[in-house]
């Protein structure tokens, strides 16, 4: 019996990367794989005033800051919840407002070095000789962080876009990091059509599709796995009598490879409210959810044998 655990959308989150380093103590799994969404969405300055005191904005409050211990304990908050702290002068951040594309830098810088650091982690925490460990941007990812995670195969870390990995038992995985079209122009979504193309070009590497796995940051049009709150024209969610609305999101091109092809498994993630499992076909699809700015660790725990799945259950901490 071969154990996946299978998780998505850490944004960025410290508190849910050490949980997820620690996942083979807990949970005893041979194979780790974070699929998608890997980097947070903002930087929140901490500004050193005259008088020696720092202020920053974040949680709904103003916050001033009187000592290097207290910049130090709130950086760490900072980045529990997925954002980057910098610690900067008021004339850094003017500068910054006055220049978009030097701010634009300074957020890949950071996202790279929160990869980076992650990458030491895994390494310090986890043998990598003994477990596998699959790391994968997704679409709302910089590329400028892929090659970071690159830096680190020699090491036992495994970067698996454009690749099929034999897992255990001559299952092969393959992979992609792009969605069908989202509101908010993400580095790697594309048209229904484009993203089609991507899946066939994927899909034709299988030799023996129903000891497949598709691990597919989009989920397959409707299923438990992409419901997502309907937005309206400003992108606030849509109510009725006080309910949100909720709509099917998920790549229709996802939805056909998994139809057609029958894959063992799909393993899913970007929508981050359909915390579910699902069946098209014969296919068992996944989808782990993500609770990130509250430090929650969600995932599914597979357990593989030669017959297949033997079994899936959720899991969250």
């Amino acid at each position: 019996m071969v154990r996946i655990y299978f998780a998505t959308d850490v944004h960025g989150s410290d508190q849910v990367w050490r949980k997820w380093a620690n996942v083979p103590l807990v949970h005893g799994a041979d194979i780790l794989i974070l699929s998608g969404d890997l980097t947070g969405k903002s930087i929140v300055p901490i500004i050193k005033q005259k008088d020696g005191t720092y202020t920053c904005s974040i949680f709904g409050r103003d916050w001033r800051l009187k000592s290097e211990t207290e910049v130090h304990e709130m950086e760490e908050k900072i980045k529990f919840t997925g954002y980057y702290p910098y610690v900067c002068a008021p004339e850094d951040v003017l500068e910054l407002q006055k220049n978009p594309k030097k701010l634009d830098q300074l957020f890949i810088n950071l996202m790279r070095a929160r990869i980076k650091s992650w990458m030491e982690f895994i390494i310090e925490k986890v043998n990598t000789k003994e477990k596998t460990v699959i790391v994968m941007p997704g679409n709302d990812d910089e590329f400028a962080i892929d090659e970071v995670i690159k830096s680190y195969e020699d090491r036992g870390i495994i970067y698996p876009l454009g690749k099929v990995i034999n897992l255990c038992y001559d299952y092969e995985m393959i992979s992609l990091d792009y969605v069908n079209p989202t509101p908010w122009n993400t580095p790697r979504e594309c048209s229904e059509a484009e993203l089609e193309k991507k899946v066939k070009a994927e899909v034709e590497k299988i030799k023996d599709h129903s000891k497949a796995i598709y691990n597919f940051h989009c989920p397959p049009y409707n299923t438990r796995l992409d419901l997502a709150p309907k937005l309206d024209r400003k992108l606030k969610p849509v109510y009725i009598l006080g309910d949100p609305v909720f709509e099917h999101v998920g790549g229709k091109a996802i939805r056909k490879a998994e139809e057609e092809r029958q894959p063992m498994l799909g393993l899913h993630g970007h929508i981050h409210e359909s915390f579910a499992s699902d069946v098209i076909g014969k296919t068992i699809v996944l989808n782990p959810g993500s609770e990130y700015t509250e430090g929650i660790l969600r995932g599914f725990i597979i357990d593989l044998s030669e017959k297949g799945v033997e079994r899936y259950w959720k899991v969250e901490g």
